[in-house]
């Protein structure tokens, strides 16, 4: 699934190419990427003829900021496999993309802006603003991008969790937008053991932990999110390379750039960690 800069990278090339066109017409192809609203036609109805102010993001969720229609915003939920592409206006059946899309939205400029889910995990979801956050993603937690991120506050809710320090990583209503890349990544930078009790970790190492996702994240940001297949990858089609940098996610067997042992994968919560066993002790 995405994780946070592999979102923010869609969300950067939506606020290029998106923000100050009006939506002429919208078509709903499959009713799992409006699968939380009434109807397609009702989808249709909120986002016709609205024009695009800006867009916005919190963890993974990015959404388009709309005026002059019912809908204040279109939140958009990428799943496993989502894209947010932008197409010419000529583009056609004949696109390698067409036989996954979901959702299309016809812009005032002459370009198409195509909903691509080939899992259909993903969604599109109009709906209204609070606080400048769409109301259904109220729940979700900041992250660390965002201005108003604590580190130091949230470095002791983490460590008031009686569960591993991984767990609450990857829980969206502490902290959002890391998934199992970037927290393996961290917890490998910090020295931390994906399953060491969080509250057994001082909250000074805590809020390590947390700098380091965002170090890792913003690195990733800069080279266009990781990309291990051709799902992952921004408005004009291309993929992020990231995955050439990683430390510790899908590099088991291979050596640790610190101390040269082979790292490790473990099950974890349906999931995998990768790691080092000799630079992440578990204590």
């Amino acid at each position: 699934m995405p994780e946070l800069p592999e979102v923010e990278v869609v969300r950067r090339g939506l606020n290029s190419h998106a923000v100050g066109r009006r939506i002429d017409d919208v078509e709903v192809f499959h009713q799992r990427a409006v699968r939380h609203s009434a109807s397609a036609d009702a989808v249709c109805r909120d986002l016709r003829h609205a024009e695009i102010t800006g867009t916005g993001r919190r963890g993974k969720y990015l959404w388009l900021k709309l005026s002059g229609a019912p809908a204040e915003c279109l939140l958009v939920h990428l799943g496993m496999s989502g894209q947010m592409l932008i197409k010419a206006g000529s583009v056609g059946e004949e696109d390698p993309n067409a036989r996954h899309l979901r959702a299309r939205v016809r812009l005032s400029d002459g370009n198409q802006l195509w909903f691509v889910d080939q899992r259909t995990f993903g969604y599109w979801l109009p709906g209204k603003l609070i606080g400048g956050v769409p109301e259904t993603v109220q729940h979700v937690a900041r992250d660390p991008f965002d201005p108003g991120f604590d580190a130091a506050r949230v470095a002791a809710v983490v460590k008031s969790k009686r569960t591993e320090v991984k767990r609450v990583l990857l829980n969206q209503e502490v902290v959002s937008g890391i998934g199992n890349i970037y927290a393996d990544e961290a917890l490998w930078a910090a020295r931390i053991h994906p399953r060491q009790l969080a509250a057994r970790v001082s909250v000074s190492r805590l809020a390590e932990l947390l700098g380091c996702a965002r170090d890792v994240m913003a690195r990733a940001l800069d080279q266009g999110g990781t990309s291990f297949d051709s799902l992952y990858v921004n408005v004009n089609g291309s993929s992020g390379y990231f995955s050439r940098s990683l430390n510790a996610y899908g590099r088991s067997g291979g050596p640790c750039r610190r101390c040269g042992t082979p790292l490790v994968k473990e099950s974890f919560m349906n999931r995998s960690s990768h790691l080092c066993p000799t630079c992440q002790r578990r204590y």
